[in-house]
Parts: C-alpha cells; sequence; structure tokens
C-alpha cells in the first residue's frame, strides 16, 4: 500500500549480537541464502494508492482473504515456488505484525501480509525488527510453524528447550524466548544471544523435506513440518504454572448450530501469577483437541494465522482472577469439524509465557440429531460449503468470492427467519454489512464499499432480542455484537443512540448474575465504546 515502505537490508552489527555470529548485511533473500534457498524478489512491487481506504486503513480477516482471492485468480491455483506478499498499513488486531492468511482449501501457504505500522521506523531497532518479521511470515509459508508448536503437526519432532520457547530461531517470538531457568528470558536476552538462523531441525525440513511438505501450495500448513501429533486427551505431566485453564459452552447443540466455546483462563495462586492473555486458537498459543463420536481425535486448525508478536503481559490475582475469550471452533482449515450427531470430548492446551503448558479438563458436548425438516434445511443451508464456513469464520465477509455462500445464509433468513439458529446469519449478515469493505481487485485498485448501516442496525438489533435471554448466542459474542451495533449508531449519526445499546448490554448482562469481575470488564467495555462513539 501507499505510505508502506518494505523492508530493504539491516547490518546486524549495528547492534550488539553474539560474538560468534559475524557481523553482515542481511536482506531477505540473504537471510534465506544462509539457509541454502535461493529467494528471489519477483521484479518491482505493485503499489496500491491508499487514498481510497478512507480513514480506516486497517484490514480485516475477511478484507485480507478477499485480495488474496482476488490476486490469486491471475494465476493457476497450483503448487508452484512463488508466495504473494502484501505490505498493508496496519491489522484490526494492534499487536498483530504479521498473518499468514492463505491456510484454506486445497492449495495453502501462498500469501502472507506484514504490518508496517507495527514495525516501521528507519533506526536500527526497527529494522532489525523489520526482518524478523519478514523472515518469519515467509517461514510459515515455506510450512514453518511456531516453535513452541512443533508438537501439533504430522509428522514429528521434538520440541526445543523449555517446550520450543527456548528456541534461537526466525520462529520463536522474541519476547517470549524463554530458556530453561536460571538463565533470562525476554526480548534482551533474546537478542543477545540470536545468531539470525533457523535451528537445525528447521534447516533439515527446509532443505531436505519432502517437495510438497515445502513448496506453496503444496500439503496444508502444519502438515509435512517435521512435527508430531500429541493426544490432548493423555493426562498431561505436573503442572506448576500457578494457572488453570477451562472451556466452556452450551451442554447441547442443534446439529449444522456454530460451535461456540468459552476459555477461561484463571490464578490458581493467591500471589498471582503473570502471563500473556492471548486465548484465541487464531494466535497460536492456545491449542484445542477435538474428539468426535466416532473416536477420531482432531486438533483444531484456525484458517488464519495471526503473529502477535509484542509485549503482553496480563496480571491474574485477586482482583482479577480470570479472563475470557470465546472461539468459533466449528471450522477450520480442516473443515466443519462437528458434522456428526452425537457427544464430542474437548480438551485446550495453553501455552504460558513461562513454557508451561496448561491443559483443560475434558469438556463434553452433544450435537443433537434434527427434529424436523425445517431443522434438516437450516444444517444443510448453513453447512453445505466451505464458503459458510469461511464466512462465520469471518464473521461476516462481501467478497465476491463468497458469494454463493452468502446466498446459502440469505436463504436461511428467507425460509426460517424464525428458527432459532436464524441468529446465526443474522449476526455475520450485520458484521458484514455494517462495515465499510476495502476490496483489493484483481486491477491492483483500492475500493471502498461503503456499509449499509440500516441494515446492519436492524440484523444486530434482532440478534441482542434473541440473546438477552438464554437462548441465542454466548455472553462474549453477545458483548462484541452489542459494542458493534453501538459503534453502527453511532456511524449512523446516532451518538445517543450508541449509548443507549452500552447501557442496555450492562442491563442485559446484570441480569444474566455473572461474575462481578466478569460484570466490572464490561462495565469498563461500555464506558470506552460509550467515549469511542461519541468521538465520531
Amino acid at each position: 500500500m501507499a505510505g508502506t515502505v518494505p523492508f530493504v537490508s539491516y547490518d546486524t552489527g549495528s547492534l550488539p549480537q553474539p560474538p560468534s555470529s559475524p557481523a553482515r548485511v542481511l536482506t531477505i533473500p540473504a537471510a534465506y541464502a544462509e539457509a541454502g534457498i535461493e529467494v528471489q524478489i519477483a521484479g518491482a512491487p505493485d503499489v496500491v494508492p491508499a487514498g481510497a481506504a478512507g480513514a480506516d486503513a486497517r484490514w480485516s480477516d475477511a478484507e485480507l482473504h478477499n485480495a488474496m482471492v482476488n490476486h490469486f485468480s491471475l494465476w493457476r491455483n497450483a503448487p508452484r515456488w512463488q508466495v504473494w506478499q502484501m505490505v498493508a498499513t496496519s491489522y484490526v488486531d494492534d499487536g498483530v505484525r504479521g498473518i499468514m492468511f492463505d491456510v484454506g482449501g486445497a492449495f495453502q501457504r501462498q500469501g502472507f501480509a506484514v504490518f508496517h505500522d507495527a514495525i516501521k521506523g528507519e533506526d536500527p531497532v526497527s529494522r532489525r525488527a523489520q526482518l524478523r518479521t519478514y523472515v518469519h511470515e515467509l517461514g510459515h509459508a515455506f510450512n514453518l510453524v511456531h516453535s513452541w508448536e512443533k508438537n501439533l503437526a504430522v509428522p514429528p519432532q521434538p520440541l526445543g528447550p523449555n517446550g520450543g520457547l527456548g528456541d534461537l530461531s526466525w520462529m520463536n517470538y522474541v519476547q517470549n524466548f524463554q530458556p530453561l531457568p536460571p538463565a533470562p528470558g525476554g526480548t534482551a536476552a533474546y537478542w543477545a544471544a540470536f545468531p539470525f538462523q533457523f535451528t537445525d531441525s528447521e534447516l533439515v525440513h527446509l532443505r531436505h523435506g519432502f517437495h510438497r511438505d515445502v513448496i506453496m501450495g503444496g500439503n496444508p500448513f502444519g502438515v509435512g513440518a517435521a512435527e508430531v501429533d500429541v493426544d490432548l486427551f493423555d493426562d498431561p505431566v505436573v503442572d506448576n504454572s500457578g494457572l488453570a485453564l477451562e472451556l466452556r459452552s452450551n451442554a447441547t447443540f442443534r446439529f449444522g448450530e456454530p460451535v461456540v466455546v468459552e476459555i477461561k483462563l484463571s490464578t490458581t495462586d493467591v500471589r498471582g501469577r503473570s502471563t500473556h492473555g492471548r486465548l484465541h486458537p487464531n494466535d497460536g498459543f492456545v491449542t484445542v483437541a477435538i474428539r468426535t463420536p466416532s473416536g477420531e481425535t482432531r486438533i483444531y486448525r484456525p484458517p488464519l494465522i495471526r503473529c502477535a508478536d509484542h509485549e503482553d503481559r496480563t496480571v491474574l490475582d485477586a482482583d482479577r482472577p480470570a479472563i475470557y475469550d470465546s472461539a468459533y471452533v466449528g471450522y477450520g482449515k480442516d473443515g466443519f469439524y462437528f458434522q456428526q450427531p452425537g457427544q464430542y470430548q474437548l480438551r485446550a492446551q495453553y501455552h504460558a509465557s513461562d513454557g508451561s503448558r496448561v491443559f483443560s479438563d475434558v469438556h463434553r458436548l452433544n450435537v443433537r440429531r434434527p427434529l424436523t425438516e425445517a431443522d434438516e434445511d437450516v444444517a444443510e443451508l448453513m453447512m453445505s460449503g466451505d464458503e459458510q464456513g469461511t464466512i462465520f469464520y469471518l464473521l461476516g465477509s462481501r467478497a465476491e468470492s463468497l458469494e454463493s455462500g452468502n446466498r446459502a445464509l440469505d436463504q436461511v433468513l428467507d425460509r426460517h427467519p424464525e428458527h432459532p439458529l436464524a441468529v446465526y446469519p443474522r449476526m455475520v449478515k450485520g458484521f458484514g454489512v455494517s462495515r465499510d469493505f476495502k476490496d483489493l481487485t484483481p486491477a491492483k485498485e483500492l475500493r471502498i464499499r461503503p456499509a449499509n448501516t440500516e441494515e446492519g442496525i436492524g440484523q444486530l438489533s434482532k440478534v441482542v432480542e434473541s440473546s438477552a435471554g438464554d437462548e441465542g448466542v454466548d455472553n462474549i459474542t453477545l458483548g462484541q455484537v452489542m459494542r458493534r451495533l453501538a459503534r453502527v449508531e453511532a456511524k449512523a449519526g446516532n451518538p445517543q443512540r450508541a449509548a443507549e445499546v452500552m447501557d442496555e448490554m450492562v442491563e442485559i448482562f446484570d441480569r444474566k448474575n455473572l461474575n462481578p469481575h466478569v460484570m466490572r470488564d464490561i462495565r469498563s467495555q461500555a464506558e470506552r465504546t460509550k467515549e469511542e462513539t461519541t468521538r465520531r
């Protein structure tokens, strides 16, 4: 995008580095040349004018997915030694520096983005951060996973020191570097010891991995990445982290209903514990295993890989004993995960900042059989294709490539507007139409499709109405819906109504008898949203 400056080079002698690592000038091709890989830059970069992006130059998952599909249509979708990189301004989550968003469909690992606003600068510290981010994201395209996740792909390779957090690798997070005690960890320790190289096992993969395991568009991400498939339902080792992980959800789901789980991380130490607050599977620190009614165990693999590579510390203590997030785990890069009625068992694993692995207890839920013809029709419309799963995962999208999926969800609302599951198509439709949509066309023009605030308000209001009691979407999602509704009201020129929506949110959750510290967070979210919408 215009206004961003693609990384060129970094002199490793500009800042302190390990004595064993010679000072040299590293470009992206030079960094990979040291790994035995010849990388060529495919001509001059195309520059996309940023003016059409308006005031919001941040990119959402749906917009990145649409940009990728439009550009990939220019060449055959097949395994090729070719990868598409986008140097974008910023991501909707300020903590994300890069993202590999091509992990869906048959041909994966062909597109990634780096977010310039998170790593920009001409000083040595900024250029060093840019080098690491570019090499790291391109490593994902070569099917290299994060250092602490090497036990979750197929086939196996043992983790490095301290569960992988002790790896001195491009694929580790700088701030998460934590060798075995008593050695110091963290950002300063990482850069003091990092030789600007991949680990030996990563070099084996890059140089000697099977062709389809390495080539872009070959085997899916995490398959053939020299890793082990761990049965998360085995009893875990002794855990002294002082943290507890819990999965929650409805006990019973209708057939076809999007399965959303609540993830809770709490402290068991009255003195308090400090860790990172990344609980969503997209960020790679929480892994969810799913055992189907037939006995098959599958690892939930989100369609997008976000690299939230920044300092992010959360203190859990008596004042704030727990943090929460929710995740839609019904669809991922392996398709739909809950396609048969019966009992499912889920277990999650959290990677703490100190290298500890915290396991939840086994969580059980039931997917019941459709009871009526309407149940069967709704389930078929909502699960008949990957496009519907992608739309649910992206929380709505106006991409032309997902048009048939959106049509199927529209049919749910047309044929069965009063069905209990209609709340979900309404939600994603409300999210999708309520925001401006950046469309990077195949002609490399950035056009904005403006939000339809009236339709967005109508759809999201119905979601709130359906979910104020015990039915509808889960509580965390409901809070997200209501904050979005308030922002749409403000965008439509109704700041007073936006404030009223936030007051209604607090009242609804007050009636649900939530924990006091949860209600404190909800009131804080409501006040922040009021301030934000007042400034519009």
